[in-house]
């Protein structure tokens, strides 16, 4: 039988298991789902199957920064009791370190390398914390930079990871908290694909306000719009959080150049549940 992509996302969604063990079982089981589903049980890949299916939104946004490699992750879990746990914290920062130490290609790849630190599995010390502390954990993504980086991490819910041509702390810092409160898109305007300007173009060209102007006229408002809009969305147009009085291009200019930027929100695009506290206890007192 024909092993498909989806087929193996789907398993991987009900156990947790990593790309290739997903795979390998599928192989094994000639496709049958259940079957593979027990074959990961057997050897041990999906111990924490029953707490795969739950939400794991909450967690934390973590880095790692050493003076020559830099990394930010998103570790998730269920809830944001457990996201203020000591030991979750601690299994974060120890994932963040990793990935700055190992250099993976992709979070599969990530799952399946060896932790530094005490030599298992990436996978099976997410699988440990998830029998110890007992929700959901879910390693979600990563990105590593190499050379001179800094980071800034807002109460473990944004995290920013800066990459500039030469250290300078103070001013690596403040471009960081920058970044974290103005969430800019690109570093500057030469950095904004065509794709995105020709869509802001047309949305504008489409507002009801202008529809009765002549053509010509409208073309020149839509473009000064437009243009507002990118300097709002590059980092270097922007005006400094700390002082308006300067952009944050002035503020680096002759300093630092600034090659590029993360910005990480806590689980954004993740469907998040709508339980209270209450009802979670309950729920679990119920289960």
């Amino acid at each position: 039988m024909n092993i498909t992509a989806t087929m193996v996302k789907e398993l991987r969604d009900l156990t947790g298991a990593g790309m290739m063990d997903a795979k390998k079982a599928l192989v094994e089981t000639d496709g049958d789902m259940e079957k593979a589903m027990e074959v990961l049980r057997q050897k041990g890949i999906a111990s924490a199957d029953k707490k795969m299916g739950r939400i794991a939104a909450e967690g934390v946004v973590a880095s790692y920064i050493s003076d020559s490699v830099g990394a930010l992750i998103e570790l998730n879990c269920e809830t944001d009791f457990v996201a203020k746990n000591e030991e979750f914290k601690e299994l974060a920062n120890c994932l963040a370190q990793a990935v700055a130490e190992s250099n993976p290609a992709d979070v599969d790849s990530f799952l399946a390398s060896v932790c530094p630190k005490c030599g298992k599995a990436i996978s099976d010390v997410i699988k440990e914390k998830i029998a110890s502390i007992g929700e959901k954990i879910t390693f979600r993504r990563f990105v590593r930079v190499e050379g001179s980086t800094a980071s800034y991490i807002h109460n473990g819910k944004i995290g920013v990871l800066l990459e500039t041509d030469k250290k300078d702390e103070e001013l690596m810092k403040d471009v960081c908290l920058h970044i974290t409160s103005s969430a800019p898109q690109f570093v500057s305007r030469a950095d904004i694909p065509q794709a995105v300007i020709d869509e802001e173009t047309r949305i504008e060209m489409g507002k009801e306000d202008l529809q009765k102007k002549p053509e010509a006229i409208r073309g020149k408002i839509v473009e000064g719009r437009v243009n507002k809009l990118m300097a709002e969305r590059c980092l270097l147009e922007q005006p400094f959080v700390k002082n308006p009085d300067v952009t944050v291009g002035q503020l680096v200019e002759g300093k630092m150049t600034i090659k590029g930027f993360t910005r990480f929100v806590l689980g954004e695009g993740l469907e998040k549940r709508q339980e209270n506290f209450a009802d979670e206890v309950m729920n679990q007192i119920k289960g």
